[in-house]
């Protein structure tokens, strides 16, 4: 059993399998994107999950197929804890049109409307509103669904964050909020930009019930986010969950990366979520060498044949480069 703060949880072989997959999955992704970057075979801004990985797997455990997801521009690691194909997530890395969002979105807004994943969002807390807006719609129709809406630390900063927050909780509306606050928005620390550095104590004061979870430990997500899942599904308002978790590689690949200690990186590794949980499940043989091998060598080759899928995809045609853009027209209902 895995003892967290407030559970004891008994997690089945299969179940810890599939978690370590998933999270095997996620730093391998992002690894091998960080290498194509390199190469310039994928351009743009890239931003890294690798460190966070626990917290999407966790989330998405928790979640059903019916409830939606937004997510913010490190988004990555939800999108394929969603079920989102790695083909399709590593085509749109190249702009290709077999992507998920046919090319047009990139790293930032991957998208999957089958699987109710609302994107990634390029603008800081620019999810938020939508957020709250997708949970009106499924109130308002009746619908037992949740809204799940993941962002950084760095929203708490900005405006729609607190009229976010203060509309869910005024509205009594089905969305769960998850900070993932990796203590760093880009290049300043938690305590450089927030007067009151404790994110949670910010839902709070909207009346919205909240708690902190270990971002570093899968179950402890996947817990709590039951939990808080429930709770909404009863009908009992949003809720508020600040994970506390850490980013192994810089903000982005154009971040120098000058503002934290080498050695606070390295001190957050030792915890690592894929080491932790390793450690875990080896120690109480609910895996062994060989399963995590084997899944290695399992999600090499999704990697692969993500690869090959994204460099033989084509480029969207140039003739339907206005496709889905509205223009201007004039009185006669004629395009100019």
């Amino acid at each position: 059993m895995i003892v967290t703060d407030q559970h004891k949880v008994r997690v089945s072989r299969e179940h810890a399998r599939e978690l370590m997959r998933q999270m095997i999955l996620i730093r391998r992704f992002e690894e091998k994107c960080a290498e194509l970057y390199s190469q310039e075979k994928i351009r743009g801004f890239l931003h890294l999950y690798i460190g966070e990985e626990a917290n999407a797997v966790g989330v998405m455990q928790a979640l059903t197929a019916d409830d939606a997801i937004v997510a913010t521009y490190r988004e990555h690691g939800h999108a394929l804890a969603r079920g989102l194909p790695a083909t399709a997530v590593m085509a749109e890395m190249f702009g290709k049109r077999t992507g998920c969002s046919r090319g047009r979105g990139g790293s930032m807004h991957l998208f999957d409307i089958a699987r109710r994943f609302y994107g990634g969002n390029a603008i800081v807390g620019g999810g938020l509103p939508v957020a709250v807006g997708l949970a009106l719609a499924d109130k308002m129709r009746g619908l037992a669904r949740v809204t799940c809406c993941i962002f950084g630390e760095g929203a708490a900063a900005e405006g729609e964050f607190h009229e976010s927050l203060n509309l869910a909780a005024l509205w009594r509306l089905p969305v769960l909020f998850v900070c993932e606050n990796n203590l760093y928005a880009m290049g300043t620390s938690l305590e450089r930009s927030e007067s009151v550095p404790d994110i949670r104590r910010h839902a709070e004061s909207y009346g919205i019930r909240s708690e902190v979870v270990d971002g570093m430990n899968v179950v402890d997500v996947e817990v709590a986010v039951r939990h808080a899942a429930e709770s909404i599904r009863l009908g009992e308002g949003p809720r508020f969950l600040e994970s506390h978790t850490y980013r192994f590689r810089a903000h982005s690949m154009f971040d120098a990366e000058l503002y934290r200690d080498k050695a606070e990186v390295e001190a957050w590794k030792l915890r690592g979520p894929i080491e932790r949980f390793t450690e875990w499940t080896l120690a109480n043989n609910t895996l062994h060498g060989d399963d995590i091998a084997a899944i290695e060598v399992e999600v090499a080759a999704i990697i692969d044949v993500a690869v090959r899928f994204a460099e033989q995809s084509d480029w969207e045609p140039v003739a339907d480069l206005l496709r889905d853009v509205s223009t201007p027209r004039d009185d006669t209902g004629a395009p100019p």
